[in-house]
Order: C-alpha cells, then structure tokens, then sequence
C-alpha cells in the first residue's frame, strides 16, 4: 500500500538552529548532572511587575477574564494593548501620533505579515526582502515557507571582534541589481551583537526613499546598548528631516520577548506610519483571527507605565546585560585568545567564532550536535555540558558560497550570571574534546 506524500517543503526542513541543539538532548540517552542552554534566546528573568500583577490576578474585578470567559479580541489586538506598544516609543521620545499597530502572536507571526505585505508574489523572484547577513535564521525561514525570495549584503567579522557592514555604494548596486520591496535592519542586532548608529539608519533610510522601497525594522532589543555615549536609535528617529520622503514608508516588528522578559507570552506587534499598509496588514491577519487575549491583556498594563517607570526598566536591564557580557568577554579571550569574540555592543548575544583555532573542515552543526549528544565537561565536581546554536542557518547563503558560521556560534545571555561565566570554560573544554575526536 502506498503512504501519503509530504510536500517537498516539509520534506526539505530540518530545524531552526535556534533549536537544534535543544532537541538533540532531549533525544539523549545519558544525560549530564547539569546542562547550560544559551542556544536560544529564552529570557529567564522575571518580567515587569506591572506585568506580573495582572498576570497573578486574572480573576481580579477590573480583569476581562474575571468570570473564566476567554473570547477573541478584535483582530488587531485589544486598544490597551495597541496604546501599550505605542506608550513605549511615546515614553522613549518618538512622535507616535502617526502609527497604527497590529498586535500579534510573537514577533515571529509580525515577521511573517512583513514579508508577506512588502515582498512580491510566492514563487516569484520580484520585490525580494533584503537583509543584512548573517540575519536573524526566522526571516530565512519563513520568507522559504511563504515562497518569497530574500536577498543579503554580507558583513564580515573581523579578527577584532568587529561586524563590518559593506560600503554604501555596494549596497546600492545589489539594489540596483535585484529590486528589493524592502530593506530589513535591526538596530540591536540579532545575531551580532551589533549597534547601528543613526549615520547608518540614515544612509541605509536614503537608499530606501531613492529606490522606492519599504524601510523595516525589528526592535525587540530596543534600549538594550552597552557602549558610552552611544544614543537610542529606532526607525521612529527617522523622520523626513533627517531623509525626505522616509515617512509614510517605515515599519518596526516589536515584541514583549525581550526587552520586557516575556518569550512565553507570545505577543508582538507590526507599528507603521503607513495607513494603507496598517490597514492591509490588518486584512491579512483576519485569517489568524487575533492575538492571544490573555497575553494581550497582561502586556496591556505597560499602557499605563509612566516615562520614568519605562526608562528605570530598560536602564537596569542595560547594567545587567552590559556587565556580564563584557565579563564574558574577557573570559574567553584570557582562555583562548585565538577565538574571535563579536564586540559586546548591543542585544543579549555574542558570536564566537573558532576559524583559528580549528582543524580544515570544522562543521558548527556537527559541533553542536557534539556537545548535545555526548559531551560531557567535569566542572567542579558536575557532569555539565553545554547547548549554542551554529551560524550557519543565519546566513542566506546561495549555491556555491562558502558559509562563515560553518565556524562560528551565537550565544544568548538568558542564563544566570553565575551560569554564563561557566561558559567560556565549557565552550572552550567541549571544543578540544570534538577537535580530538576528529
């Protein structure tokens, strides 16, 4: 009897490098006394107490749930919800009397209607998504289940830890040469860890108005910057008197993942000062409904934070933050100098790359599979083994090209500081254990 056919899309996935590792200790038969986990970016801190407060008194009387009654909400997202994304950039300093806001599950669902709302047709390689590689592995993924084409300007991570993004010029001809819908940047750069600087927005916003394109930006780790004198940027600092002609054309993915330490809640939003678009992406979203309601509801309380209430959070999250990654910094270097470490300079992730300290033909995936699978370290007295995600997949890589995070890997700080600083010893002992055993 013949089985059922899976599509070829189906046939042809393989898991998020996000989540790689992860599932491949769960398959693990003789699992270590402990594991660290910094190869996904799941938040363990606690969220904000306004937050919290709703989340812990969901029968209260002024809540919606009250009586165990749980109905859909307007498609795009209960007001509170909607005014608490817009309160956020209003306490940071935008102009927000232009944004409309579709509230949805995740980022991850904002990223989608993006790509679908500025992208050509499925299947066709007009008005691609144009990225900056390596791009957080979610855009590929889901521009390759929509059927969209993406295209990329490459950056390169020097030998001192620095992203260098490609001349201006150069990014203008692969413009000229492919015709993008859009232009994607992320300001707080998942995975770098790099800061773009409101010279950057600028120039990348003037190649959007020339060439007529869409201006995108994913903020999830928006205020999340470590370096002094650096300035809060956002897509809602670019105005038409820093770039005639960029209003009307901006669009930022926003989460309460992140900044907010609520991965689980599963509520984010797509913000634009595009009416049509607003009202499109609206349309579009008709046929998932709405967000979850309880999620938006407990999200909603941050509508009522004051301006200092919003700048107190996101200041203590940077300390925390911004401490430990340089801590961590410093530590793999003094272990193994010949690593490159990514600048500490934004977001909640640092890439390592072993190009230098490998043998020819280092695979990061088999690495990670490797240290999920069977490595083991003994560290002070406890069997511990160590889970990252490989860069390869954040790359968009064509036919023929060479892949650079074939050795390289993208580490999030969502561990406790006592945990990251075990870290680079773990990284580094895991590391001699598979180049030995290859």
């Amino acid at each position: 009897m013949s089985k059922p056919v899976l599509s070829a899309h189906f046939e042809s996935r393989v898991p998020s490098d996000v989540r790689l590792s992860q599932m491949k200790y769960a398959e693990r038969k003789n699992k270590p006394e402990a594991v660290i986990n910094v190869g996904i970016g799941n938040v363990s801190l606690p969220t904000n107490p306004a937050m919290q407060k709703r989340m812990f008194n969901l029968d209260a009387p002024e809540s919606p749930f009250n009586k165990g009654v749980i109905r859909y909400t307007a498609t795009g997202g209960f007001g509170e919800t909607q005014d608490a994304f817009i309160n956020i950039l209003k306490c940071q300093g935008f102009d927000t009397s232009k944004l409309s806001v579709v509230v949805t599950d995740g980022g991850s669902t904002g990223m989608e209607l993006l790509i679908i709302g500025v992208c050509g047709p499925a299947g066709a390689d007009e008005k691609p998504l144009m990225m900056i590689d390596p791009a957080y592995t979610n855009y590929i993924s889901f521009a390759e289940r929509l059927g969209r084409k993406t295209i990329t300007v490459k950056r390169h991570l020097n030998e001192d830890g620095k992203f260098s993004l490609p001349e201006i010029d150069k990014i203008e001809e692969t413009i000229k040469e492919s015709n993008p819908g859009a232009l994607l940047v992320v300001p707080y750069d998942n995975p770098t860890g790099q800061y773009f600087d409101k010279e950057t927005l600028i120039s990348l916003a003037e190649l959007c108005v020339k060439y007529n394109m869409w201006m995108a930006s994913d903020e999830a780790y928006r205020e999340l910057f470590y370096i002094e004198g650096n300035e809060l940027v956002s897509i809602w600092g670019i105005t038409d008197d820093d770039v005639p002609g960029i209003e009307g054309r901006r669009i930022s993915i926003e989460t309460a993942s992140k900044v907010w330490n609520a991965c689980g809640l599963r509520i984010g939003a797509v913000i634009t000062d595009n009416p049509e678009f607003g009202k499109r992406c609206t349309a579009e979203y008709t046929a998932n409904l709405c967000a979850n309601a309880i999620g938006q509801y407990i999200f909603g309380a941050l509508a009522h934070e004051s301006k200092e209430q919003i700048a107190d959070w996101c200041k203590d999250l940077r300390n925390y933050y911004g401490g430990m990654i340089k801590n961590v910094t410093s530590e793999f270097k003094k272990l193994e100098p010949g690593l490159i470490i990514s600048s500490p300079d934004a977001s909640i992730y640092t890439v390592v790359d072993v190009r230098n300290v490998v043998k020819p033909g280092f695979d990061s995936i088999d690495f990670c599979l490797f240290t999920a699978g069977e490595g083991v370290v003994d560290l002070d007295g406890v069997q511990t083994t160590l889970l990252v995600a490989p860069m390869k997949g954040f790359y968009d890589i064509k036919k023929g090209e060479n892949n650079p995070g074939s050795t390289q890997f993208r580490l999030s700080y969502v561990e406790t500081p006592e945990n990251m600083m075990k870290v680079p010893k773990l990284f580094v002992e895991l590391l001699k254990q598979y180049e030995a055993s290859r």
